[in-house]
């Protein structure tokens, strides 16, 4: 599974946004390679299919879900994004019991 070294957001304008989506959230390995777009969308708008093209994973989440993968981004580590059976899993390894932050 790819570790997630870095991250950009990007917010789109406008009542559709763009391509369907209304923020991405692009994930970047150490090297600065792209592993993935993670795409909100607002309730009403088109949800894609996640999906795998030249190598970088597509993830579409409400837009409910930004601040919540925002967190995790900014709090945890190692953060690890993958695709399998059909759809992108971004999450952090196994962490001890109490750690804090």
């Amino acid at each position: 599974m790819p570790l997630v070294s870095s991250y950009s957001v990007l917010f789109y304008g406008s009542p559709k946004g763009y391509q369907t989506d209304r923020a991405q959230i692009q994930l970047s390995d150490a090297m600065g390679k792209t592993l993935a777009w993670v795409r909100f969308n607002d309730p009403g708008m088109y949800f894609e299919d996640d999906g795998i093209d030249g190598g970088i994973i597509k993830m579409h989440l409400p837009s409910a879900m930004f601040q919540s993968v925002l967190d995790v981004l900014r709090n945890e580590k190692p953060i690890s994004v993958y695709f399998a059976h059909g759809r992108g899993f971004l999450g952090t390894s196994g962490e001890p019991v109490g750690e804090g932050e």
